[in-house]
């Protein structure tokens, strides 16, 4: 490692939220002309750690320096006042503004009690010179593409003289071109001092910027690491939790697999509004089939076109050989399909609403709104559900909103297991939650199948995926790359799969 002045040390920074830790005894280092990645999978830390840096969230314990001196950062404005500036995703700025005016709002240059004009158009012109940007800066903001956008907003970052340049997720938007650019600018900034981090779940782009990369794993620190000394597949298994030197001593174990399952969903080159293109999938009765691949391989996208959520633009969908034109979720569910998402906060409960409440939600939608389902029944299968999931609550008219993350997610269950499903598609059901609660959710999932039902199962937990998946579909880039069932299905393969971006 090059012995590079200490910009920015995070250390033993701990964040809670109700029912789960978010960042546990996390420590970060950064450098100047550093450019450091901070990777894991959803639910890793990552975004709260970032949240805590800049002022959104406050932490529990811990300390950060800035420049060897300790800072309490309050807010966002006061972040960036300290020369932390954060670029995301999702440019936050003003469309309808100029783009001179993103750049400088709030610090507008001032001549005779009005704003000069002429100065804040002069100026930016030149910010956005000096990061090989030449355009009309008094063209409003939306009037770009979201490469340019997110320049004027590293631009402004660099007016604010900042030291610290974080970047969420930058590339997301970008096609091949706009992201060479903005590498190029990275590098450019790295050469005049600046410390960058940069979040990311695309690996290839890491290795091609990053010095460093920094892991967490379910809010822990799993390691700080010279890009260079770290092979692409020892970096997928410290993501996913497992060390490539104990893959090699595993031997692969066999699924225990029924002869000749009856299909229940086909999928022939489906191409969704999410960019999953040319998909062939087949989903068996009584199986557990898991998806398998990084942040941004398609796995969520996968369950959301098949739910309905995500509009499928070509190909076939056949349910229970019936050929589906028109998938919506109302559909899905008469189809005989449930779906728990990945983020059960946003997305999944009714957080004012009680545990009866949320439970009922899908068997009311999938009866209709003229066959109202009465109290007595209402109670009836809240109570049937509490005592078959074990749901720790005080009772049913309990708001769901002061359950734990793991009791959430049974409600959650409860809620699709009330439709009487033929498929359950289950996308990251025990993040977040203990590991009691996680067995029993595992447990379920076998049981289920046992049974008879169809269940999808994506986890970012690779030793949760080898327990409850009897076949396993591997995605790299929205793209299929290739199945793996019974004794096939080996972590070191998968990950081989993964990280070459191909079949094997």
């Amino acid at each position: 490692m090059d012995n590079k002045e200490i910009l920015l040390t995070m250390r033993n920074i701990s964040k809670s939220f109700p029912g789960v830790k978010a960042l546990d005894k996390v420590d970060f280092t950064l450098r100047k002309g550093e450019i450091h990645a901070l990777l894991g999978e959803n639910g890793a830390g990552k975004s709260t750690l970032i949240k805590v840096l800049t002022g959104i969230e406050s932490m529990d314990e811990g300390q950060v320096t800035l420049e060897g001196k300790p800072i309490h950062v309050k807010n966002s404005q006061h972040a960036q006042a300290l020369g932390i500036s954060t670029v995301y995703q999702e440019v936050n700025l003003c469309g309808n503004l100029s783009v001179a005016e993103n750049i400088f709002v709030g610090r507008e240059p001032m001549a005779f009690g009005r704003i000069d004009w002429k100065t804040v158009n002069k100026r930016a012109k030149e910010l956005l010179k000096n990061l090989n940007v030449d355009i009309d800066v008094t063209k409003t903001l939306d009037s770009y593409p979201v490469a340019i956008q997110q320049m004027v907003a590293i631009a402004r970052a660099l007016d604010i003289s900042a030291k610290i340049l974080i970047l969420d997720e930058p590339t997301s938007s970008l096609d091949a071109a706009e992201c060479r650019k903005l590498f190029s600018v990275m590098k450019q900034l790295r050469a005049e001092g600046m410390g960058i981090i940069f979040v990311t779940h695309f690996l290839d782009q890491v290795y091609e910027v990053s010095d460093m990369i920094t892991v967490l794993r379910n809010g822990e620190l799993v390691g700080e690491y010279e890009a260079r000394n770290l092979p692409k597949v020892e970096l997928i298994g410290k993501m996913i939790g497992k060390d490539y030197e104990q893959l090699q001593q595993i031997e692969s174990s066999k699924k225990t697999s029924h002869e000749a399952k009856e299909n229940f969903i086909t999928c022939r080159n489906i191409t969704s509004e999410a960019n999953i293109r040319d998909l062939d999938l087949d989903v068996n009765k009584g199986e557990v089939l898991g998806l398998a691949g990084l942040l941004g391989s398609g796995r969520s996208e996968i369950v959301r076109a098949l739910f309905g959520a995500d509009r499928i633009l070509s190909g076939e969908l056949n349910v229970n050989k019936k050929r589906i034109k028109r998938n919506k979720p109302i559909t899905a569910i008469r189809n005989g399909l449930g779906y728990c998402p990945e983020d059960r906060k946003s997305e999944g409960i009714v957080s004012e609403l009680t545990i009866r409440e949320n439970i009922i939600l899908a068997l009311q939608a999938k009866r209709g709104m003229f066959r109202f389902i009465g109290r007595k029944e209402q109670n009836r299968i809240a109570e049937h559900y509490i005592k078959l999931l074990d749901i720790k609550t005080p009772g049913r008219e309990q708001q769901i909103k002061n359950l734990s993350g793991g009791n959430q997610q049974k409600v959650l269950l409860a809620r699709w297991l009330a439709t009487d499903p033929e498929l359950l598609m289950l996308d990251e059901p025990t993040r977040g939650i203990d590991v009691g609660t996680k067995t029993e959710i595992q447990k379920i999932v076998l049981q289920l199948a046992e049974k008879g039902m169809s269940v999808i199962f994506i986890s970012s937990e690779m030793d949760e995926m080898l327990r409850c998946c009897g076949r396993m579909v591997v995605l790299n880039d929205k793209k299929k790359l290739g199945e793996l069932s019974g004794a096939e299905i080996n972590e070191q393969i998968i990950m081989e799969m993964i990280a070459g971006g191909k079949s094997v």
